[in-house]
């Protein structure tokens, strides 16, 4: 990101000097100079984050990298179009904009060929090996073979018995035994070893791990692996202890107030941007369908507490006449108008309200229906834990995951949900929303 922002003034600065010669010097000190030059280069900035600039799969693709930065220099020179159209004397002037264009087009493709090149934007770039052939190990390099982005090469496993020498688990092999873990680690010059023993009690090396830790090698619990490479929590043997005992699932008295604070703040700004839509949306909804023009349904709340969650109505009259059931993509009871209303999350605009009771927050788990959490908290282990904080209007899960349909989409979901809540804070919240909008305005997913 700071790279792109230097290159963006530097674009304008070049361009300036070649058009305005002699008038740089002079530019540095003058307000409204850096004024414009601030706003284009938050612009940029902007449009190359939401046309996937930061994403690794696109960045690590020369036909796409060269597609997205175009597309990203057009959809900016739109947007500054615009704000110069509704702000006269806001630009440089068209001699400076089409010196810089290009320019910046060049700076933006060259310095990220550069980086794939001497790949200084690769994640991770190290070798790692798995001590033990637990089901979590196995799931684990199954992720990391599935994300290349991630640059880890997954030397093999190590048997506890060493018994199975040349077995393969999934691509790796069995390379050893857990005994040998500080011959092996040297041989195969590893950078990290995940543990993911099948018993660790009596089969551990503990002496030959710490030798290992010592030495500048990090051990890593599987859990915490997969953790940090996928930002979910696998329920898949999760355990009360590992709960307990993990670092995060902090919710200070001084953090809730300040997510609350943002809450009230944020939420009243967007109801007064959005008013005007609201008799909008109100009299297409009637002219359809007909009263009710909302929807209220009993949601579970914070701490299990039950309140009524207000949307658009985006189904037709009496959808659940034959009892409670999930919503699909495509659901037949959904209106042509709620088709709209739910494609750009107009739908949810309500919810607002709830957020502004304190019924609601921002950003948190996903409120369900009372019914569905009786049977969820019965079938998928911790899922009551979603329930310590507000719900959310948008979240990890929201902006992660596919459409919730089934038992299994609501186990994926409440993996993420499980992650946000153990890296809970304002930093992480502001996160999310910022990657909300970008989902609504490309219209990526359903919530």
């Amino acid at each position: 990101m700071g790279v792109d922002i230097a290159a963006t003034v530097l674009a304008l600065l070049a361009a300036t000097a070649v058009r305005l010669p002699g008038t740089t010097r002079g530019n540095l000190h003058d307000t409204l100079y850096l004024a414009k030059v601030g706003v284009v280069t938050l612009v940029c900035w902007l449009s190359l984050y939401f046309n996937d600039l930061y994403d690794f799969r696109v960045v690590r693709r020369r036909a796409d990298l060269l597609a997205h930065t175009m597309q990203a220099l057009g959809t900016a020179c739109l947007v500054l179009a615009v704000i110069y159209f509704i702000i006269l004397g806001a630009s440089f002037g068209r001699g400076i904009a089409l010196t810089a264009a290009p320019l910046l087009f060049v700076l933006l493709l060259s310095w990220r060929l550069s980086a794939n090149a001497t790949n200084l934007l690769a994640r991770g770039d190290e070798r790692v090996l798995i001590m033990g052939t637990g089901e979590g190990g196995v799931s684990l390099v199954r992720h990391i073979l599935s994300h290349p982005e991630y640059n880890i090469k997954v030397v093999g496993f190590l048997d506890e018995v060493g018994q199975d020498l040349g077995k393969s688990l999934v691509n790796p092999r069995i390379v050893g035994a857990t005994a040998d873990v500080e011959e092996i680690v040297a041989r195969e010059k590893i950078d990290r070893v995940v543990l993911s023993l099948k018993e660790r009690r009596g089969s551990t090396p503990v002496r030959e791990l710490l030798n290992l830790k010592l030495a500048g090698i990090r051990i890593e619990d599987v859990h915490n692996c997969f953790e940090r490479l996928s930002g979910r929590i696998t329920l898949e043997h999760l355990s009360p202890s590992w709960l307990i005992l993990s670092d995060g699932f902090k919710k200070s008295s001084i953090l809730l107030a300040a997510k609350r604070t943002m809450d009230i703040l944020v939420s009243s700004i967007i109801l007064l941007l959005v008013s005007p839509l609201l008799p909008v949306i109100a009299l297409v909804i009637y002219l359809e369908s007909g009263m009710p023009i909302f929807f209220r349904q009993t949601r579970v709340g914070y701490r299990g507490r039950e309140f009524q969650l207000l949307k658009f109505r985006s189904m037709v009259q009496d959808a659940e006449k034959d009892g409670p059931q999930w919503a699909s993509l495509q659901d037949n009871r959904i209106t042509r108008v709620g088709r709209i209303l739910r494609k750009t999350r107009l739908d949810e605009i309500p919810q607002l309200f709830n957020v502004f009771r304190g019924e609601m927050s921002l950003v948190g788990p996903r409120p369900e229906r009372p019914v569905f959490c009786e049977t969820l908290s019965e079938k998928i282990p911790f899922f009551n834990l979603r329930h310590s904080v507000r719900p959310g209007l948008t979240g990890w899960a929201q902006v992660r995951f596919r459409y919730c349909a089934s038992l299994e989409d609501t186990k994926g979901k409440l993996e993420l949900d499980l992650f946000y809540l153990k890296n809970l804070s304002l930093l992480v919240d502001m996160a999310i929303l910022f990657e909300t909008v970008k989902v609504v305005v490309l219209r990526r997913g359903a919530q």
